[in-house]
Order: structure tokens, then C-alpha cells, then sequence
């Protein structure tokens, strides 16, 4: 039970601190942006309402997606993800205490790898939790399945054509956009591993103090 319960702490803890590093990111958004960041951002721009409510909307459609094709990657964890970190990155970005994009080129880098690096770790924490893949990973996880591509392929595919639908709507996309991935894949597997050990050895002495009271 008190694993359980530290699992989703750990999947509600890692959605916050993937919007928040959303959130920073966004507040320098002409360096470049995540692909779906550019398509959420060109869509609020174009068509008014908030850049989270579109990511719950691209989620969900997503969402919508996999279920019609193939429902082994969607569960709980899957619509959890979808509903709640596009509104924690509005309540982020609407509480102004993050900072704002300065005159200096090397603030505004910072801003945005400290917003890329808490985006990883969260990721890593709420993977690891193992409540379910956002929708976005069960998308590519389902069309890796169904085409035969690998998932990293797959990954490149659904993205780059992500990316083309947001630039053509006039989202961010800059130099920062295309190295995204590479420097946020490290920060998320190395943040996976940690946590995923940490509950491997919470569960090891789960079932040493049950098996003691036996």
C-alpha cells in the first residue's frame, strides 16, 4: 500500500516538474521549443485560449488515437498525464515567478536548459512511477507496433511532421528545437534510472518486511 502510494506521489511529483520545466521554457520560447511545444504555442497564438489547454487537447486526440487502434499503451496514468500537466503549466506560467527572458543571451540560455533539465527529471520520475506512458509516448509506442518501426524511428517520424504542422502555423521553432531531444533524452534516461532503482529497492524491502511478519 505505502508503495503504491509512493509511486503515484512520485507520477504527480514528476508531471509537476515536467509542466514547470515547460513553463520555463516557454518564457524564452524564441531560442526554440519541443515539437509539440511549437505546435501547442503556434495554435494558442493563432486561436486564443492557453498553450496548456492545447496540450490537453492534442493529448486527448492523441489519446483518442490510440484507443481506436490498438488500447495496450493507454491506462489511468495515460489520461492523468494528458489532463494535468497542461493546466500545471499554466498555473505556473500564470503565478509571474518565473523569470522572464533577459537582454543577455546567456540568462535566456540558462533559463532554458534549467526548464529542458527539470523537464527530463520529471519525465524520468513519472515513467518510472510506472502508472502509465503519457500520451504522447503510448502514440509513438502504438505506431512503432503497427508500422514496424523502431521506436526511436518512430519517435523522429511523429515528431518532425509535428514540428512541420507547428512551424507552418508560425510556432517558435529555432536552432534550440532540433537539439531538444538529445539533450533532454540524457537528463530523462539517467532521472528514470535513479527512480526506477529507488522503487526496486522500496519493493525489495516491502516483500523482506512482509515476508518477516509471515
Amino acid at each position: 500500500m505505502r508503495l503504491t502510494l509512493f509511486r503515484y506521489f512520485l507520477f504527480f511529483l514528476g508531471l509537476i516538474f515536467f509542466g514547470l520545466g515547460n513553463a520555463l521554457a516557454v518564457k524564452v520560447k524564441f531560442l526554440g521549443l519541443h515539437p509539440w511545444e511549437v505546435l501547442n504555442m503556434a495554435l494558442y497564438q493563432r486561436f486564443g485560449w492557453t498553450i496548456g489547454t492545447w496540450s490537453v487537447i492534442c493529448g486527448l486526440c492523441l489519446v483518442l488515437i490510440s484507443l481506436l487502434v490498438d488500447r495496450k499503451y493507454i491506462n489511468v496514468g495515460t489520461f492523468l498525464n494528458a489532463l494535468l500537466i497542461g493546466p500545471i503549466m499554466d498555473f505556473f506560467l500564470q503565478l509571474k515567478i518565473l523569470p522572464n527572458a533577459s537582454d543577455y543571451l546567456w540568462i535566456n540560455l540558462l533559463i532554458l536548459f534549467s526548464g529542458i533539465a527539470i523537464t527530463g527529471i520529471g519525465g524520468g520520475m513519472y515513467v518510472a512511477a510506472g502508472i502509465g506512458a503519457g500520451p504522447r509516448d503510448g502514440f509513438m509506442l502504438t505506431i512503432s507496433d503497427k508500422t514496424g518501426l523502431s521506436i526511436s524511428r518512430a519517435r523522429i517520424i511523429v515528431e518532425c511532421f509535428v514540428l512541420v504542422i507547428g512551424f507552418m502555423l508560425g510556432g517558435p521553432v529555432f536552432i534550440v528545437t532540433f537539439l531538444y531531444t538529445f539533450i533532454q533524452s540524457p537528463i530523462f534516461q539517467h532521472s528514470f534510472k535513479v527512480f526506477q532503482k529507488l522503487l526496486h529497492t522500496l519493493n525489495n524491502k516491502n516483500k523482506e518486511r512482509i515476508s518477516e511478519n509471515i
